[in-house]
């Protein structure tokens, strides 16, 4: 536990890495949801291809990214360069993103989306563990929460920017993923001139092997954390099946984005409600009613009938992001030992970007088989289980909750 004195712990905490990583963020999803919200809707209309492939692109880009997050953890903490890493992940997702504006056919889609997720998963354990120790432990909740909802908010703008082209260039999505380098390439500068590495780098010592991509070492909760967090996942399809679902529900291809865009203003004002939570009464609790809130969700998905469902279920939605993101951050953190925390980034990313691609997988052929509601009530289902076998797997000791 961190014995940080009483008024470091008052200190406003939009400074440093904290704020130059929020703005970070902010510039990243701006760039990465111009493009994001019309993926599906491009796939399928102007590539032709079906629910499944959608769910097989965004499977398997986000395996291939919890592969990378696994080893990229294990390289923060081996070679201490966390900053690095973090710089080339934005700048590999910068660079590729924008492709997309002249792909052809759909697997050209697919291979810039998985050099997209390569950037994130590049950078999302040594960004979390940066972020991690530049705040006292009685903050890291409200810490995440902040980061979180700067990113949300970056998701705002990006669809907002989308709707705006497109309505200057009515139906030319193309457009509107070249000029994603723009915010795209700001992202890269902001984090290779602002953001720093609490801890220094250092060489490794030639006397001491290397710490090995395992779970050794991390507590015995650990894994049982992952095991819950990895039943949940599997219901977690890719919310591009969402964006799917309101177009089948009659929301018009030139809202979606805003529909998009409506979803990231309630999950930017609930993470930080989440984060704060998370460090006042703990992590556990926030969590559970985070993932009940999925179910409930994903099965208003299922028996939705009009357009105002899908506005009225996107804004609940965010509930449960906020309930979620920033305190199982806040979890890792508290459950893994200082000098592992970039491992166990990696292993909390990997675990839930591994299942990935058989969740997308499964969620897209049960919506092709058996329709989209038996789809929802799967996930929905897989949900329910995972926040009632959460408490269980952490029965204990306290976690997360620091002791001031």
């Amino acid at each position: 536990m961190n014995a940080d004195p009483a008024p470091a712990a008052r200190a406003p905490l939009l400074r440093g890495n904290v704020l130059w990583l929020s703005v970070v963020s902010f510039l990243n999803d701006a760039a990465s949801e111009m493009i994001y919200p019309l993926l599906p809707l491009f796939l399928t209309g102007s590539m032709g291809v079906g629910a499944a492939f959608v769910g097989a692109v965004e499977g398997a880009a986000e395996s291939l990214s919890s592969l990378l997050k696994l080893a990229s953890g294990w390289a923060a903490d081996r070679f201490g360069r966390r900053h690095a890493l973090v710089v080339w992940g934005y700048g590999i997702a910068a660079l590729g993103r924008p492709l997309i504006a002249v792909a052809s056919v759909a697997w050209q889609v697919l291979a810039v989306r998985l050099s997209d997720r390569v950037g994130k998963g590049l950078r999302s354990a040594p960004r979390d563990a940066i972020l991690a120790e530049s705040v006292s432990e009685a903050r890291r909740g409200e810490a995440f929460g902040i980061h979180r909802a700067a990113d949300h908010a970056g998701a705002v703008a990006g669809p907002v920017l989308a709707t705006g082209i497109l309505l200057l260039f009515p139906g030319d999505l193309r457009l509107v993923f070249a000029l994603a380098l723009v915010p795209g390439l700001l992202t890269v500068a902001v984090a290779a001139w602002k953001v720093r590495d609490p801890r220094p780098s250092a060489p490794p010592k030639p006397a001491q092997p290397a710490p090995e991509v395992r779970l050794s070492g991390l507590g015995p909760r650990f894994p049982r954390l992952l095991a819950v967090l990895a039943l949940f996942a599997l219901g977690n399809a890719s919310d591009a099946f969402l964006l799917l679902r309101a177009q089948q529900l009659g929301v018009p291809t030139a809202l979606i984005p805003l529909l998009w865009g409506v979803l990231h203003v309630s999950k930017s004002f609930w993470s930080v409600v989440g984060g704060r939570l998370s460090d006042r009464t703990g992590a556990r609790g926030a969590i559970t009613a985070g993932w009940a809130v999925y179910a409930l969700v994903y099965g208003g998905f299922a028996v939705a009938g009009a357009p105002w469902h899908a506005w009225t279920l996107f804004l609940v939605y965010g509930l449960f992001y906020g309930l979620t993101e920033a305190p199982e951050k806040a979890l890792v953190a508290a459950l893994a030992p200082a000098g592992a925390r970039g491992r166990a980034f990696g292993a909390y990313h990997f675990t839930v970007g591994i299942v990935a691609l058989p969740a997308s997988l499964l969620f897209g052929m049960l919506w092709d088989v058996f329709g989209a509601a038996t789809a929802f009530y799967v996930g929905a289902g897989l949900a329910g289980a995972a926040a009632l076998l959460l408490p269980l797997a952490l029965a204990g000791a306290p976690v997360s909750r620091p002791a001031n």
